[in-house]
Formats: C-alpha cells, structure tokens, sequence
C-alpha cells in the first residue's frame, strides 16, 4: 500500500504519465491549481504515487494506492469535486492484458458481489496504452435504467489499462523487458 502527497507537481501529475501539454485536464476549469505559474496543483488522481514507486524501486512492482483526488468538475449524483480512489500498479516481465482483466473482474466482484454483469470498452487514458473501462450492472436498477447510470443500466467502474511505453522509459523502466498494468476505481461509485 502506497501513499502519496494530495498537493502535487505538474511532472508528478501530468508530464510523467504522458498526458500533452495542451491535454484539457491542465486547463484551470478542470484542475484547482495553487499556484499556476509553478505549476501546483490538488492531484487529479492517485497516479503520481505510482510515478514515484516506479522511479523508486525495480520491478516486478505490486502496489495498491488508495487515496484523496480532486477535480473541479459540477457535482451531480455521479461526481463531485473531491472524492477518493483506489489504483492498483503491476509491473514485471511479460505482464499481459488477460491479466489485467482477471484482475478487476475479481476485485469488482469482490466490490459488487460475484453476480454482477460486467463489460469493457476501449476507452483512451494517456498513461495506458492499451485502455479500457469497465462498466458493471447498475446496483440499484439491476440494468432497468436509472437517473444514477444516466437511464443505460450501466455504471462506469473502473479504468485501466496497460502502463504507457513512454511512462515506463520516464520511471527508468525499460519497456523491452518490462510490461505492466494500472487500474483505478472510484471508490464514491460503491
């Protein structure tokens, strides 16, 4: 289990994991900067803890990372401004997608109960190529339609997919030999 700071670097948050410089994440309407000319700011995810484990130890990595994130969004019933995570980080050789999916299929179902419906869909994260996002059954509809999963009967659980080549080379990892998956549940979504 790893921790890290909730005020955070442009580098930690963003440069490290890939994300562009003109990707809308770093715009003021969607991150609470504290000093935006420095280049400080609340983190919008528990991801640099896993930058700083990666430039910290060798593989194979197994880390769990829970924690505060924040973002400046509206709140409504799916999302508010400051919420907390749950992101999971493996790295080590030969390290495969099909992995990754027995991975959080099992700890949804640990989450949701082994009853629950679940689906992938190919999704885009700057941090994880290939990405995905799994959507489970709506818990209180039972997939019927609900005002909570927007009337489709599903609920966006988690995001994942497997570590950027570029993030790896940034932590001093070496993507010819090293491979490895991340994932992050929304932990308000239980």
């Amino acid at each position: 289990v790893a921790e890290g700071p909730d005020i955070e670097d442009d580098y930690h948050n963003f440069e490290a994991l890939n994300f562009a410089p003109d990707h809308p994440e770093r715009d003021m309407q969607d991150t609470f900067f504290i000093e935006h000319k420095d280049k400080v700011l609340l983190r919008t995810h528990t991801s640099p803890v896993q930058v700083r484990l990666m430039k910290s130890m060798k593989p194979p990595i197994r880390a769990i990372m829970p924690g505060r994130v924040y973002r400046n969004e509206s709140i409504t019933a799916r999302a508010l401004a400051e919420f907390h995570q749950m992101e999971g980080l493996y790295i080590n050789k030969n390290v495969s997608f099909a992995e990754l999916k027995g991975t959080v299929i099992a700890f949804a179902q640990q989450m949701y109960g082994h009853d629950i419906n679940y689906r992938f869909r190919a999704s885009y994260f700057p941090f994880t190529e290939p990405s995905a996002e799994m959507d489970i059954t709506c818990f209180l509809c039972k997939g019927k339609g609900c005002r909570v999963c927007k009337y489709s009967g599903w609920l966006e659980v988690v995001g994942c997919g497997m570590v950027h080549p570029n993030v790896l080379t940034e932590c001093g990892i070496d993507p010819e030999e090293y491979s490895g998956y991340a994932f992050g549940f929304g932990i308000e979504r239980v």
